[in-house]
């Protein structure tokens, strides 16, 4: 059963982060929201099946990798519902909607940002945990390492005001890093389906 969920949110993972992309560059506003809904959840369902087959004396990354994970989905889930329900069914003041539409790179597109940091916090963890047994795996973990680098931007960045909405321009720079992010995130969920059908093969 675990290796299974492990298939199942890897595969779920991977097909969102794909439609991810797709949406972004086709400008499809609504469904790149909605899909990050489920592309958080089945990052739960992948990571805690790789907490599953953890050894004992790596536990500890290991919760530390999930309970991160956990954060970050609750974090995004809340800041795309939103963006789902309150902001696309109701006619918002100008003041509520700076707070609420994720456009206006406020609050909700800084919650957005965190929790993409605790993401990156929570992949390095994981990754400390994967026992490489092949040239797979060894890309798996070295790929999630690596991406734990962005918590720091993530999380310093917004303080800094760097990202700001200018009014009447439509910038493409977040469109162009959050593809890019894509393509970098894509080959974890797909080395993750390889990584759990290898280790159901093998039971």
């Amino acid at each position: 059963m675990n290796k299974k969920i492990g298939i199942i949110g890897a595969a779920i993972n991977a097909l969102t982060v794909l439609l991810f992309a797709i949406f972004l560059i086709a400008d499809l506003l609504f469904a790149s929201f909605l899909v990050c809904i489920f592309l958080s959840l089945s990052y739960v369902m992948m990571i805690s099946a790789f907490n599953t087959e953890c050894k004992e004396e790596k536990k500890g990354a290991s919760m530390a990798g999930l309970l991160f994970g956990a954060v970050y989905c609750v974090l995004i889930v809340i800041v795309y519902f939103t963006q789902c329900t309150t902001v696309q069914n109701e006619t918002l003041s100008p003041d509520i909607a700076k707070v609420l539409d994720y456009r206006y790179l406020g609050l909700m597109f800084n919650l957005d940002i965190l929790g993409y940091g605790l993401m990156a916090l929570s992949t390095f963890f994981i990754g400390l945990t994967i026992n490489v047994k092949n040239k797979k795996d060894k890309a798996l973990k070295i790929l999630l390492l690596v991406h734990g680098i962005f918590f720091l931007s993530c999380f310093i960045m917004p303080m800094l005001g760097i990202f700001k909405a200018n009014e009447g321009e439509k910038s493409y720079g977040g469109t162009i890093a959050l593809v890019i992010w894509c393509v970098y995130f894509l080959p974890i969920g797909i080395l993750s389906i390889f990584h759990f059908l290898e280790k159901e093969e093998a039971n």
